[in-house]
């Protein structure tokens, strides 16, 4: 994936979860869209670069810019939650997940349950599954761990797809690491300890958890997101 016509700026503060103050490269100050409910607390710190890209024109915005990436230990971390579905489908599409690689995409955005899930996959038109997408920014000496804020909405979504497996689904849970420097994945008990159990019930009762890292490489005002490697999920807490 390519995020094109980024400029930078320098993070000064987020005075809520979906704005962030900056200062633009010609030195005033504007405000920013922020698509991204983790805390970012390790991230977000004042002073640090960042990538945002102008807006389209909407008479309902209320901020010109986005947020795309803050630049971390030397690597561009992608902070928009609004790139994952795409980011999924190319990596579902480039069939290095061997468990889905026969499977091909029949609709993002698919409502089960009360849950909207990510993706539906179909195998041979017939076996069907459940693909949520979750990004995870938050690395600790090697490890990604998720969530870096408590989730009610994430703990639903494992709910909806353990459900699914009653049902003819085969259901599985995809982490989008948005870094390279990672050695394994695993759930963020301390943070949220009822979706980490959740998470731990799905697998263990036929739910897929696979994690991919990436590599954010900036070059010509773009953003080049590329797959780096499959990551090893931990799960015994």
């Amino acid at each position: 994936m390519i995020i094109e016509n980024l400029i930078h700026g320098k993070f000064i503060e987020r005075p809520n979860r979906f704005i962030v103050i900056f200062e633009i490269e010609n030195g005033s100050t504007e405000i920013a869209h922020l698509r991204d409910p983790g805390r970012l607390k390790e991230l977000l710190i004042p002073g640090v670069k960042l990538l945002i890209r102008k807006a389209l024109p909407n008479p309902k915005r209320k901020t010109k810019y986005d947020v795309i990436a803050v630049f971390n230990q030397n690597i561009w971390v992608l902070i928009n939650s609004g790139f994952h579905s795409d980011i999924a489908d190319e990596l579902i599409k480039s069939g290095l997940i061997r468990e889905i690689s026969e499977y091909s995409i029949q609709k993002r955005e698919y409502t089960y349950g009360k849950s909207r899930i990510d993706f539906i996959l179909t195998k041979q038109d017939k076996i069907k599954m459940l693909l949520e997408v979750k990004g995870c920014t938050l690395v600790e000496d090697g490890i990604a761990k998720f969530p870096d804020a408590p989730t009610l909405r994430g703990k639903k979504h494992l709910e909806e797809l353990t459900h699914s497996l009653d049902h003819g689904f085969n259901a599985v849970v995809l982490f989008l690491i948005i870094k390279d420097d990672v050695l394994e994945f695993t759930p963020n008990k301390a943070m949220d300890p009822d979706f980490s159990e959740t998470l731990i019930e799905a697998y263990e009762k036929g739910v897929l958890i696979i994690a991919y890292s990436f590599k954010n490489i900036y070059k010509n005002d773009s953003l080049h997101i590329e797959p780096f490697k499959r990551i090893n999920i931990k799960l015994d807490l």
